[in-house]
Order: C-alpha cells, then structure tokens, then sequence
C-alpha cells in the first residue's frame, strides 16, 4: 500500500523535527566543545549573571576604579566592551543590522542558546563584532564612563521594554525573560575578561 495514513503523517513529521533538533544539539555542542579547548582558566573571572541588574553592578563597580584587561582573554578596551555590550541590548530594542539564516537560528543558534541556559554561561569569541555594527571606537576615542552610560540606557530602555522584541541574529525569537538570559550571560562573559588593577 501506498502513500501514508492519516495517522502516520504527523508522526514522521514529529520524527523529523526531533531528529533535525537533535543533530543540531549535536553539532552545537561540538562547537561549544571546541570553545572549551580555547579557554583559558587563569585570565577568566567566570562571572554569572542572571539579570541585566547585576551585571551593570559590576560595571560600575568597575568603572569607579582602574580596571586592567586580563589579557589574552580579550583584545578589546574596557571602554569598547562597554560600547559592544550596549551595542548588542540596543538592537535587541531596534533590530539587529545583519542576520544569520533562519535555519541557523532554528538548528544550531537555537541549540546554542538552550545550551548555554542550561549551563548558566555562554562562551564566544571576546574580540567577535556583531556582525553589521558600526566599528568600536578605538582604544581611548571614548571615555569609560560615555560608554557605561550608553550601556546604562540601553539596559534601561530594555527593562522598560513591553513590546515585541526584535529577533536576536544568532539565536532568532526570544521572550523578553530569554533575552535577558542571553544579555546577561553575554556581559558575563565579556566582563569575566576583565578585573580591578592590584
């Protein structure tokens, strides 16, 4: 017999789907393997941040003495973190300027995303763009305390936010309680990579 029954089309489409699911959570778990070999213990601070809130803490408490880059854990300026940190929750609010594909976002940027949750952290590339921002400003062209003010309104404006979020490049659709994670454990990340002078 022929073609499929009414009751086995649903289930091979559910099939499917779990199986794209899965080898998606493969390959990024692969890739965050990869991430793994790359870290460095000694230059990381691994902070863990779960609201916006405590990570502009350790902002300002950064900003309000020297801070010195933990270096070769990141290339950037405390000041163009910043500035790259604003940059990422400002187009959340507005729209980010280049996406990834909607497969990438639905397989392996999804996959990512919950695999990071499910670990509390995200690890990336500290000196990695947002792909179709505007250039960071170089090193001492903008003043600390500019660009924790700038990241300051942009973590305002998002708390403020009630409407529909714009899609993140990477990871596609989130609620406003997921795209907090993800910009939290993003400044996490990028902060771990610095600390107070001695």
């Amino acid at each position: 017999m022929s073609g499929l029954t009414g009751s086995t089309a649903p289930a091979l489409s559910a099939r499917r789907q779990f199986l794209k699911v899965g080898a998606g959570v493969v390959v990024a778990g692969g890739l965050l393997g990869a991430g793994a070999l790359r870290y460095t213990p000694a230059n990381d601070r691994q902070l863990v941040f779960v609201t916006l809130a405590q990570a502009l803490q350790e902002a300002e408490r950064l900003c309000a003495a020297a801070v010195k880059a933990l270096e070769p854990a990141t290339v950037w300026t405390w000041s163009q973190t910043l500035e790259h940190c604003a940059q990422s929750i400002e187009f959340s609010l507005q729209g980010f300027p280049v996406h990834r594909s909607v497969l990438f976002q639905h397989t392996l940027g999804s996959a990512a995303f919950h695999a990071f949750a499910w670990r509390g952290r995200m690890r990336h590339d500290l000196a990695e763009p947002i792909p179709g921002a505007p250039e960071l400003g170089g090193p001492g062209s903008v003043a600390s305390s500019v660009a924790l003010a700038r990241l300051r309104v942009a973590v305002q404006r998002f708390a403020a936010h009630t409407g529909r979020l714009h899609p993140h490049f990477a990871y596609g659709e989130l609620d406003h309680g997921h795209y907090e994670q993800a910009h939290a454990m993003h400044l996490a990340n990028h902060f771990s990579a610095f600390d107070l002078e001695v």
